[in-house]
Parts: structure tokens; sequence; C-alpha cells
């Protein structure tokens, strides 16, 4: 018995993945290999509850999804240095890729025969992330939540409180950052927070009198969110027993951690379902386009979906900017840091922070996975 809740425990943190992104399972429409596996009727009902979808909707833009994720790389390596940004148009169900006027009608037909729609817009996606460079060196003050490049939109979005809206440093922000190049400035409801939480007696794991949540098994431990514990700090189980320690973790700057796993624990390419959806297989870390739908499962609010609504945001905590950071629709709150999100049966990232909560909504942000296994040289545990 103990095991077997150890090992669940233990998944259920690893890959608290997004809810029916927790599917190493897409529907059996999704592809044409018999080997696609099935998605669960938990799942498809996640996606349902929090994407206004049926049952058909939550399959067919789950199969579109999937192409455009294994094409977005071809399409931008076809667009080469006109690139404008991609994202995923849920209404045509497929890539939409920006391109400069200087694109040649060859770089054109070549995006469009990827599969991908072309848009025109002004400036590259070299442009933006220029402009966004800038930006990120200078000083944000609090009422400023973060800022990212829109690719749909083709400037960079400032996003304020609007409480704080006309506060002479907000100000003094906007306007420096105008002078980096295109941006436009819209305005959030709250300031940005991290979802760690106190002790609570149960769930996933503790670390000091903080309670987070497992991200994805990685061979030989887990990842999960840096501000969830500094480097060497010990890590106990929902039975209080040791699972190991703190290998490496950043923050702020970046929002990554993770821990080593022994003492009785091991680790599986599963995501935890928590009833809401069966346990469920990671078999790879494929990104997705900004627009797809994507789930998050943490120990406190379980399983939710939403869309990805911005990549590479900076995002500005009390305690400091993370940089490369992934927003999303996603509610989340106090002990879902850490968590995992993902897209499909593909890994996405480990649950930062975010404003708002699961009764009234909110967004939260996501520090991709594949920075995570870069930095620290780990290999994902796939099925």
């Amino acid at each position: 018995m103990r095991r077997t809740r150890l090992m669940h425990a233990g998944l259920a943190a690893l890959l608290m993945l997004g809810s029916w992104a927790a599917a190493g399972t897409l529907p059996a429409s999704a592809s044409d290999s018999p080997d696609t596996p099935t998605l669960s009727t938990g799942l498809l009902q996640a996606m349902q509850r929090d994407l206004g979808l049926s049952k058909d909707q939550a399959e067919a833009r789950l199969k579109a999804e999937r192409t455009a994720t294994e094409l977005a790389p071809t399409a931008r390596r076809a667009a080469g240095a006109a690139y404008g940004g991609s994202w995923f148009d849920a209404e045509s169900g497929r890539l939409t890729v920006a391109v400069t006027p200087d694109a040649s009608p060859t770089t054109v037909r070549a995006v469009e025969a990827a599969g991908a729609t072309v848009q025109t817009v002004e400036h590259s996606a070299r442009q933006l992330d220029a402009a966004k460079a800038r930006i990120d060196r200078l000083s944000a003050p609090s009422g400023v939540s973060s800022w990212h490049v829109d690719p749909a939109a083709n400037t960079v979005v400032v996003n304020v409180v609007d409480d704080e809206r006309t506060d002479n440093d907000v100000q003094r922000f906007v306007s420096q950052a105008r002078k980096t190049g295109p941006v436009t400035v819209r305005t959030v409801r709250d300031a940005p927070e991290t979802f760690a939480a106190g002790t609570v007696g149960g769930d996933p794991y503790y670390t000091g009198n903080v309670r987070c949540s497992i991200g994805f098994s990685v061979h030989g431990g887990f990842v999960t969110a840096g501000h969830c514990g500094g480097a060497g700090a010990g890590v106990r189980g929902w039975d209080g027993s040791y699972i190991g320690n703190f290998q490496g973790s950043s923050f702020p700057d970046n929002d990554y951690a993770w821990v080593n796993v022994g003492s009785g624990w091991w680790t599986v390419p599963v995501v935890l379902g928590w009833g809401t959806v069966p346990d469920q297989l990671v078999r790879g870390s494929a990104v997705a386009p900004v627009g797809s739908s994507i789930c998050r499962s943490g120990s406190t609010t379980h399983w939710h979906c939403g869309r990805v609504l911005a990549m590479n945001e900076t995002v500005n905590y009390s305690q400091g900017a993370v940089h490369q950071m992934t927003k999303t629709s996603v509610c989340a709150e106090g002990g879902d840091s850490g968590g995992s999100f993902i897209s499909g049966d593909q890994a996405q990232g480990v649950t930062s922070g975010g404003w708002g909560n699961c009764s009234g909504g909110g967004e939260t942000w996501f520090q991709p996975v594949n920075e995570i296994l870069g930095r620290y040289g780990l290999t994902l545990h796939t099925a």
C-alpha cells in the first residue's frame, strides 16, 4: 500500500499535467497511426468544461493542434529571415505564420506548401525579440506585470496593473519601453504572484514550510519551480518521508529547479489524474504554438485547461523579474507551483505563478520544460 501511494503521489506531483494535456493520449482520430492512445472521457470532459467545447470539438482541436505543433519548426525554417512569428488559429484549425513584406514569392509558397496559413506583418520576429530584450534591461516597478512579444498583433505587449496605470514610475517605464520598438500597452486586473503555499497535510511534496507540486519525471528525479526551494533543501513526500534534495534551483531571473529521487521513491512518465482523468503518459516535449489549448494539474486545484496566450514573456514578481515564461489562461492557486503543464501528450512546463484563482478565473505562467532540461542536462522520462 505504501509503495502504491508513494508512486501515485510522486507521479501526481511529477507530472501534474494540464488537463487534456496530461494526455500522452490523443484521440484515435488525431492520427492515422494505430499506436495513438485513445483520449479518456474524463480528459475530454475537462476540455469541455474549461474551454466551452463539445466532445467532437475537443477531439478535432487536439488533432489540429498536434498537426500545428509538428508543422511549426518546418514553417519557421521555410520563412527564413522573413519570419514574423506563428500561432495556432482555433477558428481555422491551422497554424498561421507571419512573414514580412520583403518575403519572396518563393518563400511564401514554401511556407504554404508546408501546410501553414501566411499573414504579412510589418516587423520580423527578430526585430520584436530585440525590442523585448531591450525592455528586459529596464528596471520595472511593481505596477508593471509583464511583457512579451505578441506575434498575431506584431508588437511587444507591456501589461500594467489597472489600478497603477497612472503611477509615475509605471508611466516612466512605459515611456522608456516605447523607445525600444513597436510597443502596445494593455491592462491586467492584478499583479502576478507565485503559487507556493504553507504546509497542508496529504499533498505531494514539502520543503521547509512550503508545499508545492511536482512537475515532470526526469531520469534521476523530477523538475519543479525554483521558488519552491533553494539548492540543497530537503524534500519530503505526502507521508513526510524523505524523497531527495534540490540539486539545482534558480529564482528569480528563472523559476526552475530539479530534485533527485531516492529512498524508495522512483520516477515514471505519468501524470496523476486526480480522479478527474485516468493517470496519463508523457511522450515528449514538443512546444505547442501560441493559441493552442493546454492543461495544468497541481496539488491544490487539480486539472484545469485554457489556452497558450504568449511565449517568452518576462514576468515582474515582487521578488524580481523572471524571463522566458509562457502565459496561459489556465487558473491556479497556492500549492500548484511546480506542477505540470501539458498539451496533448507533450510536456510543456512547470507552473510558476499568476493572478486570480479557480473560482473567479485568472492567468498562469509556466517555465518551459525544455529550458529546464537543457540547463541541468536532464532527460525527460517518456513512455
